[in-house]
């Protein structure tokens, strides 16, 4: 029988440190994956962190398909996590960095599931666009999806551009993400389940289910849009999304991890 809490105590050092830890050996169930998660994030809590919304992983059907699983994964955003819109994120504070174009919401009422898409709609304050740290604390960035799933779902920090009204159409709206100037990744809103608000219903679902429904005032990132770019010291990403505006940070260096 696992130990959870030692997994979840591991991956919180793993994290806090900025060092690769071995994947976990012990067979887990995706309910255990998601104890270690709400263990690791409760030992961050405990720190003074705050849970300000959640994130939504494996929202393209081809990365379903590539992981061999039929339903999307999550993860909780706190505080800690969040990055000034145009600021700088510390490349030391991370194992593997990669960066991910997304869409965010902003909820204006509490969302518990299940919901449909114009409930969730009509739940929405505000749209922006939005991106997402991901990092593996796994060494060689291998992993199982319950690895991934106990890993807070690879989620590390996020930068949310600014707020466009929530009338605002992004079922299919053009989103090109440059690295240095230089675009990597182009594509569209749509590969997000065929429209992020499905996103949305899928995470208060999946929120309620873990007895943490959606309130009013959480951040819901709706997944990757695109594959992620790695991440270097001295990058400058920028994502420019159709009708929503823009969102864009710097990767710094300090020389030392900060927890």
């Amino acid at each position: 029988m696992a130990d959870l809490q030692a997994l979840a105590e591991r991956l919180d050092e793993a994290q806090r440190l900025a060092r690769a830890t071995p994947q976990l050996e012990d067979a887990l169930s995706i309910l255990d994956a998601y104890q270690v998660q709400r263990a690791l994030l409760e030992r961050r809590y405990a720190r003074g962190e705050r849970r300000v919304g959640i994130k939504m992983g494996f929202t393209s059907r081809a990365k379903m398909v590539q992981m061999g699983v039929s339903e999307m994964i999550w993860g909780r955003l706190t505080d800690g996590m969040m990055v000034e819109e145009g600021g700088t994120v510390d490349f030391d504070r991370y194992v593997h960095p990669r960066v991910e174009p997304e869409i965010a919401f902003i909820l204006k009422r509490d969302l518990p599931g299940p919901v449909m898409l114009a409930g969730a709609a009509a739940a929405v304050e505000a749209i922006a666009p939005a991106l997402e740290i991901i990092d593996s604390r796994y060494k060689d960035f291998r992993f199982s999806v319950t690895d991934v799933v106990a890993d807070n779902s690879s989620s590390s920090s996020f930068v949310v551009g600014p707020w466009s009204a929530p009338s605002t159409n992004v079922s299919n709206v053009g989103m090109i993400m440059s690295v240095n100037g230089e675009p990597k990744q182009i594509g569209s809103s749509a590969a997000i389940l065929g429209s992020p608000l499905r996103s949305l219903v899928a995470a208060a679902r999946l929120a309620s289910e873990a007895g943490e429904p959606l309130r009013a005032g959480d951040v819901i990132l709706a997944g990757g849009a695109t594959a992620a770019e790695a991440l270097s010291p001295g990058d400058h990403i920028r994502l420019e999304v159709q009708g929503l505006g823009i969102a864009e940070f710097t990767v710094g260096r300090t020389g030392a991890a900060s927890g």
